[in-house]
């Protein structure tokens, strides 16, 4: 039975470590900001620094709120005593689910290192993994309409084969000329792409763990927005500590786990590779002898047309792992595949219609059914095949053709608003929960989002630079050695980037868990963070204790507009993906 190529290993015991050493100095912790103020009421009713909620001064006796300066000098600096039945209660509902979830996001490499880091990249750029997802169903989407006008044998069996290697390193073997027109022409060769399709024809979509999964986590968000609605809000500790934010931030991990499970790519290594030498093991070639129709291609040497191959080289790293979100770094080497095989699959396809036979010493016969191609027509030599296969003017191969770029811009912009309709609606709830302003959660939340973009641009433009430098190696002699120069500058640049990216994504992977782990074990219900003093600064910070009824109402349509922006955000990006997804086919030739 295939086993999935859905699941990390080791993240639960980093997971774990990471808890105990956040919660170490948290259980400590020994302030009470309601009593505080009790205390200032009674004891000290003529000390100056008592404020409203709107941060106007006001006596003693009548404040709700007290100044950054008065509440560190009376209350301390330290967090609200630790609570480990609410804290263990709201880890597992609030932030437990989307942990697990996880588990359930795509992998496949066989390097558990591999793996691992494909989870830290995902949960540290949310970004990457949203533009992985929308760029896989663009190019497939693409590449259907593209061979949809192509009337030629293998054209759908082809679709489906080049939208299955997406996660893999596909490479075409420019150096023997016949290889790709014989793979293309040669009747012998429909095995092949049969062979191929029907060993990358496996799927792993729904199963009981995956919906099991994002149910709880579904459920548990609900129960975080049920519960903070029906929650007593009449002291700022229980606001501090809400999962509202906490599962709107981590929200974005619904809908790249369901479009994933939908898309179901081909990820798993082993098998992809296994396919690829399976197919290539009947793979033939068209030789210079007349006579002989054509050979085993293993009969001439290791050479094929299509094979799963890249440099050992730093600059490839990512491209030969097959977890889905390194499917940025093979867009444009993908794209060049699918573009030569498209102008070759063209040329084949008008020469038949205008029944030009690939050996022109013969006439073309015809078939009994109108669509169908006789075997006789697509035979010859290597020389006839290569002629056959030779491209018109306007059908030539291009390394990076200008249709990749509105993919890339489309596959972008979504990911950009998924990622900062849930993260900037979980900053909105924190931000306008009192004190309003830039407090320890809203600046998380927002530093979340942004090294999240960040390393999501970084890894796009490494993949820019290192396409450019890989088709800087054919050049002229004239100038080839200042383009080489460039090109050498670029892979440098390109190889520098990637591992800045995956250094932001670490960290903000980390400092995301970290950040949730604070909040709802009080970490952050401090009277620096509950003061916003980041934005109102020092002297201007104050820290709301009590609400009123009308702050109370208004507070929960700010986390109404705020549940409603991440909910619209994640929905919006599943349809507009599922609008998308799995276009019509060509007919079979």
């Amino acid at each position: 039975m295939y086993r999935p190529c859905f699941r990390p290993l080791a993240a639960q015991l980093a997971l774990l470590f990471l808890l105990i050493a956040t919660l170490t100095p948290i259980a400590f912790a020994s302030t009470n900001f309601v009593q505080c103020l009790t205390d200032l009421q009674q004891n000290y009713s003529s000390l100056e620094g008592g404020r409203d909620n709107q941060g106007r001064p006001v006596s003693m006796s009548n404040a709700t709120a007290v100044s950054y300066e008065l509440c560190v000098e009376h209350c301390g600096s330290g967090p609200e005593a630790f609570s480990w039945s609410a804290f263990s209660q709201e880890f597992s509902s609030w932030l437990l689910p989307w942990l697990a979830l996880i588990s359930q996001l795509p992998f496949g490499s066989h390097d558990k290192l591999d793996n691992f880091t494909s989870m830290l990249l995902a949960v540290g750029s949310p970004t990457l993994a949203a533009y992985s997802v929308m760029i896989t169903v663009l190019n497939s989407r693409w590449l259907t309409r593209r061979f949809n006008s192509i009337s030629y044998p293998n054209v759908q069996t082809a679709i489906r084969v080049l939208s299955s290697l997406q996660q893999a390193p596909i490479r075409i073997n420019r150096l023997h000329h016949e290889l790709l027109p014989s793979l293309i022409v040669l009747p012998e060769n429909d095995q092949w792409w049969e062979t191929l399709k029907d060993h990358l024809d496996y799927t792993h979509t729904w199963s009981l763990s995956a919906a099991a999964s994002m149910a709880w986590t579904g459920i548990a968000y609900i129960f975080t927005i049920v519960d903070s609605f029906t929650a007593d809000l009449s002291t700022s500790q229980l606001i501090d500590i809400t999962g509202q934010g906490v599962g709107s931030v981590w929200l974005w991990l619904l809908p790249i786990v369901f479009t994933w499970l939908q898309i179901s790519p081909k990820c798993d290594s082993r098998r992809v590779y296994k396919a690829m030498k399976r197919a290539n093991d009947v793979a033939y070639s068209a030789t210079d002898d007349p006579d002989i129709k054509a050979v085993l291609a293993s009969s001439r040497g290791s050479d094929r047309a299509l094979d799963l191959q890249v440099e050992d080289h730093a600059l490839n790293a990512d491209e030969r792992c097959t977890a889905p979100i390194f499917n940025y770094s093979r867009v444009f080497s993908w794209a060049a595949v699918v573009e030569e095989v498209d102008s070759c699959l063209q040329v084949a396809a008008y020469r038949a219609a205008h029944f030009e036979p690939v050996n022109r010493e013969i006439e073309w016969v015809e078939s009994e059914r109108s669509r169908s191609i006789q075997d006789v027509n697509r035979q010859g030599t290597a020389l006839q095949v290569q002629n056959y296969c030779r491209y018109f003017p306007g059908l030539e191969p291009r390394r990076c053709s200008s249709a990749i770029w509105p993919r890339v811009f489309i596959a972008s912009f979504m990911a950009l608003f998924l990622q900062w309709g849930t993260t900037g609606a979980a900053l909105l709830i924190v931000f306008l929960t009192p004190t309003r302003g830039l407090g320890c959660r809203s600046t998380s939340y927002l530093a979340y989002a942004s090294l999240s973009t960040v390393a999501w641009a970084l890894f796009l433009l490494s993949s820019i630079l290192s396409h450019y430098s890989s088709s800087g190696i054919d050049l002229d002699l004239e100038n080839g050695r200042h383009r080489r120069f460039r090109s050498s500058i670029a892979v440098q640049v390109s190889i520098a980037l990637r591992l800045l990216g995956k250094i932001i994504a670490t960290i903000n992977a980390v400092g995301i868990i970290v950040t949730n782990i604070f909040q709802i074990s009080g970490f952050f219900d401090r009277c620096y963070c509950n003061s916003s003093a980041m934005s109102l600064g020092v002297a201007k910070a104050y820290n709301v204790i009590m609400l009123g009824g009308s702050e109370i109402s208004s507070l929960r349509g700010v986390w109404i507009g705020g549940t409603v922006l991440a909910l619209g955000s994640a929905g919006m990006f599943v349809l507009v993906l599922d609008l998308l997804i799995n276009p019509s086919s060509p007919e079979t030739s």
